[in-house]
């Protein structure tokens, strides 16, 4: 990779800003799966290692109209305090007077964990004023969140204006994966795609399918690419905004598309919901589509057999929100949880 990472600079007695991914599932205010922050531990070691201090900079869900302690990263500073066995302290803000000044006093080998950037409405606008202020904080800026570099954030891409700038294991890892299946893909090849939104991965989406045979479509993207088609989704999450670029995609790709045909739906997005499976075109009123039903399972089965390379990047569902639900669902869901290969 002809990237820049943590081993090209010199770390001793630097303070290192480091942008990770610990977008973790939370429940009860209790981080409920810490693969993320156990992703991230590597390239934190290093930097501790190599005499730096640490600052750790993340998003954290979708906060609304500023800070909320339901999207405090303290929870993922409490297991990343176990998991390094040193104390890892909790910034009040990722940016301010109070934070500057801990920044300050922050000794080789410590480590702070900055509040969720998102608390800031910049954050997601790429503020660069906003940029400059966590900037300020460090000496040079690490990039390990390979999750959340596809957005020109402040945190991402507006602090790498400001400070020389590299990259960590984790986003080495994960760009020699993806350069393989760029510049040089085996085939068959497959490529799966997640999440919620097709406006985040439109280039994404067109890069893939300009290399792999077939593309799979799960998650909340997939409902928009069904509306796209003629399909009431009733309450699904729909990117209404992005219909059009759907039908584009559709147009463009055809039979390349492989959508899901049956669902797991919901009447709510609850734990406590009544669940049931039904073809895509048939979705009750005031129910919604949380994961792809069993003859999807299968479909997807027979389109991956065989395959010489398949990139997976995005949740595919979420029917872990849901009680009673059969276990090939959850399967896949969990499955989908794994980083971009």
């Amino acid at each position: 990779m002809n990237k820049k990472t943590v081993r090209d600079i010199d770390l001793k007695n630097k303070r290192v800003l480091m942008r990770v991914d610990f977008n973790v599932p939370m429940a009860d205010g209790k981080v409920t799966d810490d693969k993320r922050i156990r992703a991230a531990l590597p390239t934190i070691q290093y930097c501790l290692d190599q005499g730096a201090a640490v600052l750790l900079a993340s998003h954290l869900g979708r906060p609304k109209g500023g800070s909320d302690p339901e999207f405090s990263l303290r929870a993922a500073a409490e297991v990343l305090s176990s998991l390094l066995a040193r104390p890892v302290k909790m910034a009040p803000d990722c940016v301010g007077p109070e934070v500057e000044a801990m920044a300050k006093e922050l000794k080789p080998g410590e480590v702070i964990m900055l509040e969720n950037t998102r608390f800031h409405k910049g954050e997601e606008k790429n503020d660069l004023e906003l940029a400059k202020q966590m900037a300020a904080l460090g000496d040079v800026y690490v990039n390990d969140a390979f999750g959340s570099a596809h957005r020109a954030h402040s945190s991402t891409e507006g602090v790498a204006r400001f400070l020389p700038a590299v990259s960590g294991f984790l986003m080495e890892q994960e760009l020699e994966y993806l350069g393989k299946a760029v510049a040089n893909p085996e085939h068959p090849y497959i490529a799966i795609l997640g999440g919620a939104k097709i406006s985040d991965k439109i280039l994404v989406v067109e890069t893939l399918a300009a290399k792999c045979d077939r593309l799979i479509i799960g998650g909340g993207m997939a409902n928009t690419f069904l509306a796209a088609k003629g399909l009431n989704m009733q309450d699904s999450l729909v990117e209404a905004e992005s219909i059009e670029t759907a039908k584009s995609l559709l147009g463009k790709l055809g039979d390349k598309l492989v959508l899901p045909v049956d669902a797991v739906i919901a009447d709510k997005f609850d734990a406590d919901a009544n669940t049931q499976i039904i073809d895509v075109d048939k979705i009750p009123a005031g129910w919604r589509m949380l994961d792809v039903g069993p003859k999807t399972v299968e479909i997807y089965k027979s389109t991956l057999k065989g395959a010489k390379l398949i990139v997976w990047n995005g949740p595919g569902g979420r029917v872990q929100k849901c009680r009673s639900l059969p276990k090939a669902h959850l399967r896949w869901q969990n499955s989908s949880r794994s980083p971009a290969r």
